[in-house]
C-alpha cells in the first residue's frame, strides 16, 4: 500500500481478485482519519491563537504519522493474512492425517486472519482518541476535519469488527475466539467518542 496509488489501488479492490477487500478497506479508512488528524494539527500548530494547545498538537500529530504508516502495514497483512486462510482450505484432504493437518492449518490461518483487523480496530480506536484530544483547541477553520476523522475511524472500527466476527465464527478454539471477541469489544467502545466528536462539531458550526 506504501507505494501504490489511490487509484491502483481502488482498481484491485474493484476487481475479481478476492485481496485486497474489506480489511484493507478497512486499514484505509483509519489512514485518512490519522492522516486528517495530522492535517488539522499541521493547521493549528505555530498559529498565535492557539498557542496553549501547541504541545498537545505536536504529540496528536506524531501519533497520527504514525498510525497512518501503521495502517498502511496492515492493508497489506490483511492480504496476507486472507490468502493463508485460503492457501489452507486448499490443502489435501484425502486421508485422515490430511484432514488433521488441513483442520490445524485453517484453524491458525484464522487467528492470524482475526488479529489484522483486529489491530485494525486498535489503531482506529486510537485515532478516535486523537479526535477527541485536538477538538477543543482545533483551528477552528479546520474543525469540520476533526469529525470528517472521526467519522472515517469509526467506519473502521465497525468494518475492522466484521472482518474479526466472520472470522471468529470458523474458529474452534474458544478460549481464542472469547479472548479476541473481548479484546474487540474493548475498541468498539470508542463507536460512542467517534459519535460525540461529530455531534460536538456539528453543534459548534450550527448543524
Amino acid at each position: 500500500m506504501a507505494n501504490e496509488t489511490l487509484d491502483g489501488f481502488l482498481e484491485a479492490l474493484a476487481s475479481a481478485a478476492p485481496a485486497p477487500g474489506g480489511g484493507a478497506a478497512a486499514a484505509l479508512q483509519v489512514a485518512i482519519g490519522a492522516s486528517l488528524v495530522s492535517m488539522v494539527a499541521n493547521l493549528t500548530i505555530g498559529k498565535p491563537r492557539y498557542a496553549e494547545h501547541e504541545t498537545t498538537m505536536i504529540s496528536a500529530r506524531d501519533q497520527a504519522t504514525g498510525l497512518r504508516l501503521d495502517a498502511l502495514r496492515l492493508a497489506d497483512a490483511d492480504a496476507v493474512a486472507f490468502t493463508a486462510v485460503t492457501d489452507a482450505y486448499r490443502l489435501p484432504k484425502d486421508t485422515p492425517e490430511d484432514k488433521a493437518a488441513r483442520t490445524a492449518a485453517i484453524q491458525q490461518a484464522l487467528i492470524g486472519a482475526a488479529d489484522v483487523p483486529l489491530r485494525t480496530a486498535a489503531a482506529a480506536a486510537e485515532v478516535v482518541g486523537l479526535c477527541q484530544l485536538i477538538l477543543d483547541g482545533a483551528n477552528v477553520n479546520v474543525l469540520s476535519d476533526v469529525a470528517v476523522a472521526a467519522a472515517s475511524a469509526r467506519a473502521a472500527l465497525d468494518s475492522a469488527a466484521i472482518n474479526v466476527r466472520i472470522n471468529l465464527a470458523s474458529m474452534t478454539d474458544a478460549a481464542t475466539r472469547d479472548a479476541t471477541a473481548a479484546e474487540l469489544d474493548k475498541y468498539l467502545s470508542s463507536l460512542a467518542g467517534a459519535d460525540s466528536v461529530v455531534r460536538a462539531v456539528g453543534e459548534r458550526i450550527g448543524s
